[in-house]
């Protein structure tokens, strides 16, 4: 009998309109998309979603937008929560959870660094006693790249000690393979997650159960037989190091654009900035030619 995985969930992008607000047709439209092309769900307000620069009525738009137009929440829509403030973090999950949303992916506090973990503990802790009984599937997000906030091996067993039954799997984005091997080996009764996916065939066939990732909103077809077939196309290795040559969240956006055929979806929102015409044109081009190739192996 197969096992029972996460399988494979895109990281939305978030779709802005010219006047900086969030499309929510645009969302509407390549949330279908994602999951029409092989996705098994999609994940709202993460790191390639700009989920950093969405506020809580922003948020409140788009989960609302989804759950009109046919999203089933309870099988196909996580959320992530990413705040400093406690309460901004309650709020925020509080939000997704009450609509019906399946989990969340919880990032740590951000702003300092060099934290103690006790405190650490005590700042989850806080978050999820105040969430209360309506808190599921909650996926810590490991991103030290951007939060510099690592989460050990020792503090999720904290956490799931004083959880029992909450923390449903972990999502490893440091991009290193002994990083996800130790979660693997510590945690892998949960749901380990790779957000590098040029480590997601190594990963599976050592018993991670999928991916939350950018490249699910461009590619999704290629990484559904990765996750859900055990292929290790080395297509897979080739993409992401060119989206990774540039900067990558325009990078992805510009590929969405492409996708669709609607240079909309390919806004960013401040701090961030637009591919070039050049660059875009050159990426697109050249991802294509990779994915286009018979795959070897």
């Amino acid at each position: 009998m197969a096992r029972h995985i996460f399988g494979l969930s895109a990281a939305m992008v978030t779709p802005f309109a010219a006047d900086g607000t969030v499309d929510l047709p645009r969302l509407v439209k390549h949330a279908h998309w994602a999951l029409a092309n092989g996705t098994d769900s999609v994940t709202l307000f993460g790191t390639t979603g700009e989920g950093f620069s969405i506020g809580f009525r922003e948020r409140a738009a788009m989960l609302g937008a989804l759950a009109g137009n046919g999203i089933d929440f309870g099988q196909k829509l996580y959320a992530t929560v990413g705040a400093s403030v406690v309460a901004d973090a309650v709020d925020q999950a509080r939000l997704a959870l009450g609509m019906g949303a399946r989990g969340l992916l919880f990032t740590p506090p951000y702003y300092l660094k060099a934290l103690d973990e006790d405190g650490l503990f005590a700042w989850f802790s806080n978050a999820f006693d105040a969430i209360g009984g309506d808190l599921r599937g909650v996926i810590l997000y490991h991103i030290p790249g951007q939060t510099a906030v690592p989460l050990s091996v020792a503090l999720v067993d904290r956490l799931r000690k004083a959880f029992p039954g909450v923390i449903a799997g972990i999502k490893d984005s440091s991009g290193d393979w002994d990083t996800a091997n130790a979660y693997l080996d510590a945690h892998g009764d949960l749901a380990i997650l790779v957000g590098d996916e040029r480590l997601l065939p190594r990963a599976m066939a050592r018993g991670a159960q999928g991916s939350i990732c950018g490249l699910a909103n461009i590619e999704p077809a290629l990484l559904r037989s990765v996750i859900h077939d055990g292929a290790d196309d080395p297509r897979l290795k080739a993409a992401v190091d060119l989206i990774v040559s540039h900067p990558v969240m325009p990078a992805v956006k510009a590929m969405v654009a492409h996708r669709h055929g609607d240079s909309g979806y390919a806004r960013t929102r401040p701090p961030l900035v637009d591919l070039a015409p050049e660059q875009a044109k050159s990426l697109i081009a050249r991802f294509d030619d990779i994915v286009a190739k018979e795959p070897v192996g």
